[in-house]
């Protein structure tokens, strides 16, 4: 019995011993980084500007302009059974790669809202229904606060939204275009167009400039 015992203890022993072993032979496998990176060689970005100059003091009087990644229109956006369970509801990035980005130094009146001066990040939100279409505008500093990338644009709350109108459609647009458009000498009166495959939205905006004569 006693021998028993020691044969035992001593199997135990060896096993114990060769567990290190056992363990270092098993093959590892290779650990996933948490973060990854990712990037875009020389995106095609549009810019949009409207500017102001003071003639008797010889200097700039104001300015305003939207940046925005161009994306390709994809045919099947023409049917309504694809474009609305992907638009409904929700709230598009209105452009590619990095936010689209409206930068102005003065106050505007866009559809009869008031948008303070600075810099807002700009989304596209269609009601449920599907009737009404409106521009989101987003805090820039609480989307870097939570490192919110555009394409996760549900994740960042708008600050408020503006109604822009659904126009007639037009000949096909195969890249987003954004277009600030106005008509000398009415300058204080811009229109905002959107223009992306077959959809066509636009606003009013009001600019805070006295023209003098």
């Amino acid at each position: 019995m006693k021998s028993k015992l020691i044969i035992l203890g001593v199997s135990i022993l060896t096993l114990f011993l060769s567990l290190p072993r056992l363990i270092q032979a098993q093959p590892t496998q290779p650990t996933q980084p948490t973060i990854v990176a990712f990037g875009s060689d020389s995106p095609e970005r549009g810019t949009t500007r409207v500017g102001y100059w003071n003639r008797v003091k010889n200097m700039g009087a104001g300015q305003f302009a939207i940046n925005y990644g161009r994306p390709v229109w994809n045919k099947d956006y023409e049917d309504p059974a694809k474009f609305d369970p992907m638009t409904k509801g929700k709230t598009w990035r209105m452009g590619s790669n990095f936010w689209t980005v409206l930068d102005t130094d003065m106050p505007l009146k866009i559809s009869g809202k008031t948008v303070p001066a600075g810099l807002w990040y700009l989304g596209l939100h269609r009601s449920e229904d599907g009737k009404q279409w409106s521009l989101a505008f987003i805090d820039p500093v609480k989307a870097r606060r939570e490192h919110v990338d555009a394409s996760e644009i549900e994740r960042a709350p708008a600050e408020f939204t503006v109604p822009v109108t659904m126009d007639p459609a037009g000949d096909l647009k195969d890249k987003l275009t954004i277009d600030l458009v106005f008509k000398r000498p009415d300058i204080q009166n811009v229109t905002l167009k959107i223009a992306w495959g077959t959809l066509r939205l636009s606003a009013p905006i009001v600019v805070p400039i006295t023209t003098g004569s």
